[in-house]
């Protein structure tokens, strides 16, 4: 596989010919049609689901939510679109996208149809992290908040009207909704900061920082599973070496892309009674929020780190 980029699993995901073609048609689509379609509020898409509950909660009863990749057993990295998605980016008014090489897909559907009075938000942009950079930004408390403001002045943009109720949604997500998930963040780096873990893949790394965990796995065998490549047969020793010598307190492992390295990693973690904690790319149960799915994972992994240290 060629190319630095975090999360390229599968290269040049294909738009196929009937799905350009369905971006065509969708271009036909009256703005009157879209409102009668979805009650008059704004046409939101997100890309992932993770974004997508965040822009739901966002928009509120103003707008009309569809996140194209729900199926936990879909991964985003290798996802070819469909020709129903197509019209779903044509029809869009604001479409979060998560760019840093995670969902190049979506550029294509975006290009093939410029649009009219569209707002494009990508998540790499909004953050600066280059096209190499790790891709999996919603694991990083401090980039959510970012994108947070940016979709809400993007709504406020759209539909000026609302501006206050955006303003009031955004507030009621920031200080409510992830009230939990703020206080398990700062609960558990000022417990277990510093403890060593290690991880299957890069997707652990934003949230392993901001948790002050010490994530000693090493980076390029992190990048190697996220973007589907072989590790180096250097860095499988290392992590067995970890292993061996529970030089790692607690495992963190993506269980939708465990290859067979990661799962003899798992194995083998568990063998040496290593707790083992898991974090998925998607919802988790697919109908969960974001807040409900990332508490789940930050409460698991603080017990597995209670486990492991006794703290």
């Amino acid at each position: 596989m060629s190319g630095p980029g975090y999360g390229k699993r599968v290269i040049g995901v294909a738009v196929g010919a009937a799905t350009l073609a369905a971006m065509a048609t969708a271009c036909g689509s009256s703005t009157s049609s879209q409102s009668a379609q979805s009650g008059g509020k704004l046409e939101v898409v997100a890309t992932i689901n993770a974004w997508g509950s965040i822009a739901a909660q966002l928009g509120g009863d103003k707008i009309h939510e569809t996140s194209i990749i729900t199926n936990p057993d879909t991964d985003p990295h290798s996802y070819e679109p469909t020709p129903a998605d197509a019209r779903t980016i044509a029809n869009a008014k604001v479409v979060v996208e998560n760019g840093i090489g995670y969902d190049s897909w979506a550029d294509k559907l975006l290009a093939a149809n410029p649009g009219t009075g569209r707002t494009e938000v990508t998540v790499g942009k909004v953050l600066g992290v280059p096209d190499d950079g790790n891709p999996h930004q919603w694991y990083s408390p401090t980039s959510v908040t970012k994108v947070v403001d940016t979709i809400t002045d993007d709504y406020k943009k759209a539909d000026p009207a609302d501006a206050s109720y955006f303003d009031q949604q955004q507030q009621n997500f920031l200080t409510v909704s992830l009230g939990k998930y703020n206080s398990l963040v700062a609960d558990i780096k000022q417990k277990y900061a510093g403890t060593p873990v290690g991880a299957s893949e890069s997707i652990f790394a934003p949230l392993s920082d901001a948790l002050g965990l010490n994530l000693l796995t090493p980076a390029e065998f992190l990048k190697a599973i996220s973007e589907g490549t072989d590790p180096s047969p250097a860095d499988k020793a290392t992590i067995d070496q970890q292993i061996g010598s529970k030089a790692i307190e607690v495992y963190v492992f993506n269980s939708q892309n465990s290859t067979p390295d990661v799962q003899a990693q798992v194995d083998a973690a568990k063998k040496q009674g290593i707790p083992v904690s898991t974090v998925t790319e998607t919802l988790a149960p697919a109908n969960a929020s974001f807040q409900d799915w990332q508490t789940s994972q930050l409460s698991a992994l603080e017990d597995a780190l209670h486990q492991a240290t006794g703290k």
